[in-house]
């Protein structure tokens, strides 16, 4: 088992009283996707309270099988939880994405949460590739996610965070966020990352944390397949502005952004996805046309 805590540096303790919860929205969902003789099919979709998939789009072919997780609230409250379970059969080959940014609003006490589960079995393809978290200013939010992979599947994601609305000049002044990244391969943890952020920190200005960034980001890519050559390839690589670094772990790779816009990270991850997915999945990468909306 590796634990690593490169981004957590801010972090002051690790241990902390459980999760405040007041009555909120519960919305849950989860979907099956097979490999069938003519591509990838959704063949199970279940939800509860706001959080659903309109329907399966095939904007690559049949092979590929593209879902648009919609939460029509548009924002995440203090007490709301939000629980999404993904799982792709044998073969399977998924694109998971959002139709724009989660907000979360400022809380009185209460923590939101959201919890993402996805498992995928030997030879399929989950890309998880979700719009930007927004923390407004006092907001708590505890954020949870696990990857569990069979075989040789392979996984590529990422998660972007804007603290504070930045268009609007707001900073994250107070508030905190919990974060738990987990991938798992054959039930042998490979990787546990956990971080807490309180606004406002001391700690958040430093060069070796934030930096005051107030835009923060993790890719992680999850194959057996990743060489030095493709590390190059991504090292190649840099955001519009602000930093980017790539890692390479046994059977993993991370990369990282800092800056002030949540755009320029999605561009840089997006690059990389570029790099990644041809050598990984033997397909180029197609931007999402609901990113341009």
């Amino acid at each position: 088992m590796r634990y690593t805590r490169p981004m957590s540096a801010f972090v002051t303790t690790v241990e902390e009283a459980e999760v405040t919860r007041a009555k909120g929205w519960l919305a849950q969902l989860a979907l099956r996707f097979e490999r069938e003789r003519r591509g990838t099919v959704l063949v199970r979709r279940s939800h509860h309270g706001p959080l659903r998939v309109l329907k399966a789009l095939y904007p690559e072919g049949p092979e590929v099988c593209q879902a648009i997780i919609v939460h029509p609230p548009g924002g995440i409250a203090g007490g709301d939880v939000l629980d999404i379970a993904v799982e792709a059969g044998p073969g399977a080959q998924v694109q998971l994405t959002t139709p724009g940014a989660a907000k979360w609003y400022r809380s009185t006490g209460a923590y939101a949460e959201s919890k993402v589960r996805i498992r995928a079995f030997p030879g399929a393809v989950v890309e998880w590739l979700p719009q930007e978290a927004i923390l407004f200013d006092r907001a708590r939010a505890s954020v949870a996610t696990r990857i569990d992979l069979e075989g040789d599947a392979v996984f590529l994601g990422w998660d972007i965070v804007s603290l504070g609305r930045g268009a609007a000049g707001e900073r994250f002044t107070a508030g905190r966020l919990r974060q738990t990244l987990e991938v798992a391969r054959d039930a042998r943890l490979v990787f546990c990352e956990r971080a807490l952020i309180d606004g406002g920190s001391p700690a958040l200005q430093s060069g070796a944390v934030l930096g005051a960034a107030p835009v923060f980001g993790a890719m992680f890519v999850a194959a057996d397949a990743l060489s030095g050559e493709a590390l190059a390839a991504c090292r190649a690589h840099a955001p519009p502005a602000g930093e980017g670094a790539v890692t390479r772990l046994p059977g993993l790779l991370l990369a990282r952004y800092r800056g002030r816009s949540a755009w320029e990270a999605r561009m840089y991850f997006a690059s990389l996805w570029q790099v990644l997915r041809p050598r990984l999945v033997g397909r180029s990468a197609v931007s999402p046309r609901i990113w341009a909306t």
